[in-house]
């Protein structure tokens, strides 16, 4: 609730001087009281700003402060949050990729240690032959056929291996400290295709509009804002609405769910997204239980003809 009648804005405030409403000031730290504290005959009720609370934190390019961000599995926390300034991750880098030879060093050598037993294995068999019993010939002979194959394989397979970690670095991505929770694209497809069917996946994303019982779990599930716990707040944040919006659709929250405002707001902006886009966003979100909730959507002829 607000204290001025002509600025429904609440970070705004009534300047008799121009007759208008004014922005209120943006403070790190700090998020801004209702109309800055002020009614429309300049009287004041509070402060302009009140302190961010813990675990929030507004680096002054905000109005209101926002939750810190955690850092995922697989990185390490480089700085801690505080109330100007977001939590900073790193990704924890395996020592053994910094200390392991090039591949060019490592197959040269294998194959050198290769050649090398096999040659000493042929010599001792050779010689040895002389005095061995003729039936001993063609296992020493098989043996040396299984010790080369064995190696070759073990070559390839360690070619193949170094192929498939330079692929994977390239589709990995950095973490970054936009509140963005990092989830390996490869990961978070298995675990989406294990809770949801392809179809389910590839729908419309108005179809969860269309599904007023899907729709109505949803919002049970994910517009109360618990501490700890990700709610619509963060998918909004996720689809890149300002936090400006955010709070204003939570102040309507009485009259509209702020769920189906960011789901309306991003079928318009976004006509091409499927269910699946809002899938990875809720599993980077930590939040299955929503993802179950889609698995009750049903398909229908005209959506996945």
């Amino acid at each position: 609730m607000g204290y001025s009648n002509n600025c429904r804005n609440l970070t705004t405030f009534w300047d008799k001087s121009t007759n208008r409403c004014e922005p209120c000031e943006k403070k790190a730290g700090s998020e801004v009281q209702p109309n800055c504290g002020r009614d429309d005959e300049d009287g004041y009720h509070s402060n302009s700003h009140k302190d961010c609370k813990p675990n929030t934190f507004n680096d002054g390019s905000q109005y209101y402060c926002q939750e810190c961000s955690a850092c995922p599995p697989g990185t390490l926390v480089v700085k801690n949050c505080t109330s100007v300034s977001d939590t900073i991750c790193q990704e924890i880098r395996n020592e053994s990729t910094t200390t392991a030879l090039p591949k060019s060093t490592t197959t040269h050598a294998a194959t050198s240690f290769s050649t090398a037993a096999t040659t000493h294995a042929y010599i001792t068999a050779s010689s040895s032959s002389q005095h061995a019993a003729p039936w001993t010939v063609p296992i020493i002979v098989i043996l040396l056929i299984i010790f080369l194959v064995a190696a070759l394989c073990a070559l390839m397979m360690k070619k193949r291996r170094g192929v498939c970690k330079k692929v994977f670095d390239k589709r990995r991505t950095s973490y970054q400290n936009e509140g963005f929770s990092p989830i390996q694209a490869e990961r978070n497809s298995e675990v989406l295709c294990d809770m949801l069917n392809a179809d389910i996946l590839s729908a419309p994303l108005h179809k969860v509009l269309d599904d007023l019982d899907v729709l109505e779990e949803l919002v049970i599930l994910l517009d109360p804002d618990t501490q700890g716990i990700k709610s619509t707040k963060h998918l909004a944040s996720h689809c890149s609405f300002p936090s400006t919006w955010i709070t204003y659709t939570y102040s309507m929250k009485d009259t509209k769910s702020p769920l189906k405002a960011v789901l309306e707001g991003v079928t318009s902006k976004q006509p091409d997204w499927t269910v699946g886009h809002l899938a990875k966003l809720l599993r980077q979100m930590n939040r299955n239980d929503a993802i179950s909730v889609l698995a009750k959507l049903r398909p229908t002829p005209k959506s996945f003809t």
